[in-house]
């Protein structure tokens, strides 16, 4: 399963808590069942990107009920996002391609 989140910080965000609360809320999933792995990228636009991946879409639910990632969520609606979008994909196949690099 892979859990897609688009967001954009309000400019108060590291002002309310945004940095420890994300480091902390990332070792907790880190820590769940199912975890298999998280990257963050952002553009150069502000636009933050996070790709959760879980290894059963029971794992993933566990997650997004998860009493203290919803304590969280609550926070970030109302101190940290001005916008964001969840989508939850099931991969249909995986292929890890590593290029040749020539001399």
């Amino acid at each position: 399963m892979v859990t897609v989140f688009r967001s954009r910080l309000r400019q108060d965000a590291e002002a309310n808590g945004y940095d420890k609360l994300a480091a902390h809320m990332e070792g907790h999933a880190g820590a769940m069942p199912g975890f298999i792995d998280f990257r963050g990228f952002t553009a150069t636009d502000g636009e933050q990107l996070s790709v959760i991946v879980s290894d059963t879409i029971a794992h993933q639910l566990a997650w997004r009920d998860n009493a203290e990632h919803r304590v969280a969520q609550q926070r970030g609606r109302a101190a940290f996002y001005s916008e964001y979008s969840i989508s939850v994909c099931q991969e249909l196949g995986r292929r890890n391609v590593q290029a040749e690099r020539k001399p």
